[in-house]
């Protein structure tokens, strides 16, 4: 019976790493990834597929979640809020999804509960994120009681987080040494064809290249 494992991935360098480690730590992948009216979904989508690809996952599940923009509060998921370009915000930025990650994590518990999977793997990164709550490892270890609390008593899940302290310098590196096909991730807020390079995000993943001293594979406008 093989071991299985649920990967959240978003099409990001964080998730495709994440998602490769738990591949190379023997696990048989069940790749899930979540539509729900960010600005570059189209794009996300795609990336998800190659990396799924890549992981040889067994089973994906593409799951759409329409309600996140009738919640809006995002400038990810509300057109009408602008995506920030000028570097770091104070607080919580306007690019947090409320609750997001809880909304995915409760989802990837009731698939890998059906599919009796023993982990689930998250890219959540703590150190370098944009600031965002549900990214905290305190958080997602709180997840993982309550998960287990409301599952059936054999589900028993552990949820991974194996960059939850790593710097992005760190992550390009090990993505680099794992062979994480990165020209096939993506990481900007808003643009599809090319990425913008002044978002919140692509800053992080540039900074992220250059300090690891390599060259990110991906266009920027």
């Amino acid at each position: 019976m093989n071991k299985k494992a649920v990967c959240i991935i978003s099409g990001g360098m964080d998730s495709a790493l994440s998602a490769k480690m738990a591949q190379n730590e023997g696990y048989e992948i069940i790749a899930l990834h979540f539509n729900y009216g960010q600005r570059t979904q189209a794009k996300e989508l795609e990336c998800f597929r190659k990396i799924a690809k890549d992981v040889d996952a067994k089973k994906s599940y593409e799951i759409d979640l329409g309600f996140f923009e009738q919640i809006g509060a995002s400038a990810l998921t509300d057109k009408s809020i602008d995506v920030p370009t000028g570097g770091v915000e104070e607080g919580v930025p306007v690019t947090y999804v409320p609750f997001r990650n809880g909304i995915f994590l409760s989802i990837a518990a009731a698939i890998a509960e059906k599919h009796s999977a023993r982990a689930l793997y998250i890219g959540v990164v703590e150190e370098d994120s944009s600031g965002y709550p549900d990214c905290r490892e305190s958080y997602i270890e709180q997840m993982q009681k309550a998960i287990n609390m409301g599952t059936k008593e054999e589900t028993n899940l552990e949820i991974k987080m194996p960059l939850v302290s790593l710097k992005k310098s760190d992550i390009v590196q090990k993505s680099l040494e794992l062979s994480v096909p990165l020209q096939d991730t993506w990481s900007c807020y808003q643009s599809e064809g090319k990425a913008c390079g002044v978002c919140d995000s692509c800053r992080l993943r540039l900074r992220g290249f250059k300090n690891a001293g390599e060259v990110d594979p991906i266009d920027y406008a």
